[in-house]
């Protein structure tokens, strides 16, 4: 037996590949699929299933290309309904891969169609069940994401029923393996680990514990944040159906000169750099939307960037392809190529650039009390202002920034001095209000991480309205 997790930080996202006998599962894959090809041609393995626990908010899987390569069936639970060919498994049903097999469990509630994956060894014991999004390391999936005409809490009470009947009942020493680790939107507050047991989630996980109904529902449905806008889209592409990845990729790359990259601005491509967010503040091609490779680049261009308008790309030389398959990974396909030798290219040219100015925190201290006209706007998450910000400070999230009627919100006599928390956020964000004619902008370096450093600093710490 062997079960391989893949992990992908950036998305928090983790696949499995299970080989026994030389036949090959492959769970939740995602939409780049030749890692999962290649370990198989290395053990001369088949592929046989590719399971899917539900329809993906998150990201776009790669059951269908896999599936197209291997010809091995697209498996999914009940209450799946898709616009390709599945094999719609019954709950209970048992599928053999070798010497192992696989039992399907039926597991709605964070979604109608979620289903774990108990896997059977060579003497028919459980042990490890593939939980996708029903159960993570101290948490479970959250139940809005997917509810036709049901609210929250009908399917909160579908996923107590769920884990009481399915999940609970097993045996302590059964391996946990979730699709989701620490940092994914997919739950509230995920645990550090990306694999546990069904003992350690007894002991520790808040929804597990011995509950009612009526507390379980309120314990999961406390304190959601809104869902990331993509969420929506990637479900449906990974129920309806994608364009094939080498297209995508094809195009994506495709070399543009700058005469091309022009004209497709004019046409009303989106300028996306994925250089380092360091490097992108000290030039960049007017327009350009600034999202680094380096952080939660495919969650940030999901939530910030349409999903429906041309992106022509700035990347660092050799990076092209990265940035077009991560793209790809949260559904974007009108990827139309990258500036053939870059930002370099562009400013030899002698094009026109921009750039934004960046301080330390200790400039900003000094600034504050002499600028009557400074404002400075935090632009982290609403959880982490109320644990300490500046005095005066403005809290703009990030992820509302693409509301222009926010942003027009500050007059042309104001200094924006922009910070997050480290530093990749708030370049994001100067970028965006530099795209909507904002220019009395300063990027604070380090975020708040530095700036909390300050002695000068004027802190705040507010109570959190869900307290």
């Amino acid at each position: 037996m062997l079960i391989k997790q893949f992990y992908t930080n950036c998305l928090s996202e983790a696949a499995y590949y299970i080989e026994s006998e030389g036949e090959v599962a492959i769970i939740d894959p995602l939409r780049d699929i030749d890692t999962y090809l290649d370990l198989a041609n290395q053990h001369n393995a088949k592929i046989k299933f590719i399971f899917e626990t539900h329809f993906h908010a998150d990201f776009v899987s790669g059951h269908l290309d896999l599936s197209k390569q291997t010809g091995a069936p697209i498996v999914f639970g009940p209450n799946a309904k898709t616009n390709f060919p599945i094999h719609q498994a019954k709950d209970g049903e048992i599928l053999k891969l070798g010497n192992l097999s696989f039992e399907v469990l039926h597991t709605p509630g964070h979604t109608l169609e979620s289903t774990c994956y108990l896997l059977r060894d060579e003497n028919d014991k459980p042990h490890a069940i593939f939980t996708g999004d029903t159960i993570f390391v101290g948490d479970v999936g959250r139940p809005d994401l997917s509810s036709g005409n049901m609210s929250s809490e009908d399917l909160a009470a579908i996923m107590y029923n769920s884990i009481h009947t399915k999940i609970l009942p097993l045996n302590d020493d059964i391996l946990v393996y979730p699709a989701h680790g620490p940092g994914s939107s997919c739950g509230k507050n995920l645990g550090p680990n990306t694999h546990s047991t069904i003992g350690e989630e007894k002991k520790t996980n808040y929804a597990l514990q011995p509950q009612t109904k009526e507390e379980f529902i309120k314990a999961v449905t406390d304190g959601l944040q809104l869902a990331p806008v993509y969420f929506a889209i990637n479900a449906k592409i990974n129920q309806s159906g994608y364009e094939e990845i080498k297209t995508v990729s094809e195009k994506g790359t495709q070399s543009l000169s700058i005469e091309a990259f022009k004209i497709a601005t004019e046409n009303g491509a989106i300028i996306l750099d994925t250089r380092n967010a360091t490097t992108f503040t000290h030039g960049f091609v007017p327009g350009s939307i600034s999202i680094g490779l380096e952080g939660r680049f495919a969650e940030w261009a999901g939530t910030l960037l349409p999903f429906d308008q041309s992106i022509i790309l700035v990347t660092e030389t050799g990076k092209e392809e990265e940035t077009v398959i991560r793209l790809s990974r949260v559904g974007f396909e009108k990827m139309e190529g990258c500036l053939k030798g870059g930002f370099e290219a562009w400013k030899n040219a002698g094009e026109k650039i921009d750039l934004i100015i960046d301080i330390e925190p200790d400039e900003l201290m000094m600034d504050i009390p002499h600028d009557p006209n400074l404002i400075v706007v935090d632009v982290r998450k609403e959880s982490e202002f109320n644990d300490g910000h500046l005095q005066d400070a403005i809290n703009l999230p990030l992820s509302e920034m693409t509301d222009v009627a926010l942003i027009a919100q500050f007059e042309e006599n104001q200094n924006l001095y922009i910070h997050c928390q480290g530093g990749y956020r708030s370049v994001i964000a100067s970028s965006l209000l530099k795209r909507q004619g904002i220019h009395n902008i300063r990027n604070v370096l380090g975020g708040w991480n530095k700036i909390n450093l300050e002695k000068e600093a004027k802190i705040v710490k507010e109570v959190s309205a869900l307290n």
